[in-house]
């Protein structure tokens, strides 16, 4: 675990976000910060406490209820939660523990709320996308017809009394990579308010980062968003607290698939979403480049703690098209420079 010397020395990248140093003038003996490696990424707390030791030892506790979460989270540890799901048949009852059990209600709800652009069942379709190198491969409309026949998170039966799952359909490929990481964020931070630990920063994988109250005398934690395409460019510079940030992208040349219509989503770039807690952000950060523009405007009116933000492709026909039918009230969108929507009430997050 390390520690920064000030915070100008917080270079936290997710994705295109950094913290700036803005707050400068926290006090450096009661800032500390830790990172520990997990979920294949790195997780980091940054905690404002007068003792050091303590600080050192609550971090310690919440990356080691991060390796927990893993082990029952992850599909690639053999007998964890979602490894059996994946290999059980469908109509049997599989009881599961309390935080995977969770972390699937969050997602099935955002399933409903997204009208599927959110799925971690959505393995069997990826898996038609690409080969077993990873290199990418068109499928045929048959074997695309056949895994959309085992995706969908409404196959996912959730006995709450109970705490089991049980599958309509046999086999579902659940992957948590899309709202994992930020649960075990939420679950961070539940773990540092039991310690009281009200001033921190919580940061999963460079790609959902959750405030907990502000630095003393501070309007928030200090983030910069840059565009992906060019890190000069400056997208927004929120200041965070009580609430969660999360980004996705694609690299040029990749693509996303929409699980509503099995094939890949173009016009994208990439997305952030701010939320309440950090496994909502997590998720709507990924439904956010599938989803049309009116459905995320509809989303952000519904859901009113909500922002969102898409960069669009330009060299790309559909990119071109979202530009030319921004929703009303949007920022105009220039085309030599980046293509970015804005839902939602930001200027509550910016400076």
């Amino acid at each position: 675990m390390t520690e920064p010397q000030s915070i100008d020395d917080f270079q936290f990248s997710f994705f295109d976000l950094e913290i700036d140093n803005r707050q400068s003038t926290i006090d450096n003996k009661f800032m500390k910060r830790f990172s520990h490696e997990a979920m294949a990424t790195t997780f980091e707390v940054i905690i404002v406490h007068e003792d050091e030791r303590y600080a050192s030892q609550a971090a310690v506790a919440a990356f080691d209820e991060v390796d927990r979460l893993e082990r029952e989270l992850s599909r690639f540890i053999e007998n964890s939660d979602i490894a059996r799901i994946n290999s059980m048949g469908a109509n049997q009852p599989l009881q599961i523990g309390l935080d995977t059990f969770e972390c699937l209600k969050i997602a099935v709800r955002i399933y409903g709320q997204t009208n599927g652009a959110f799925d971690i069942t959505i393995g069997s379709l990826l898996k038609c996308w690409r080969n077993d190198d990873g290199t990418p491969r068109r499928p045929s409309p048959k074997e695309i017809d056949l895994a959309r026949l085992h995706t969908g998170a409404n196959l996912l039966q959730l006995d709450e009394a109970e705490h089991t799952v049980r599958l309509s359909a046999s086999p579902i490929q659940i992957d948590l990579g899309g709202i994992g990481k930020g649960y075990a964020v939420d679950r961070v931070a539940e773990l540092l308010r039991d310690w009281s630990i009200d001033v921190a920063l919580i940061s999963g994988g460079y790609s959902s980062v959750l405030a907990l109250d502000a630095p003393p005398g501070k309007k928030g934690w200090p983030l910069t968003l840059t565009n992906p395409a060019g890190r000069k460019e400056i997208l927004a510079r929120p200041f965070l607290q009580k609430g969660a940030l999360s980004g996705s992208g694609v690299q040029k040349g990749g693509h996303i698939i929409d699980p509503r219509t099995a094939r890949a989503v173009e016009g994208r770039r990439a997305a952030w979403s701010s939320a309440p807690d950090a496994a909502t952000a997590d998720a709507l950060s990924t439904a956010f480049m599938i989803m049309g523009l009116d459905e995320i405007k509809q989303y952000c009116r519904l859901h009113p703690n909500t922002l969102a933000m898409v960069i669009l492709d330009a060299s790309s026909p559909l990119g071109m098209k979202n530009i030319s039918r921004q929703p009303e009230g949007s920022p105009r969108l220039h085309p030599e420079r980046s293509r970015r929507v804005r839902f939602g009430a930001w200027e509550s997050l910016i400076d």
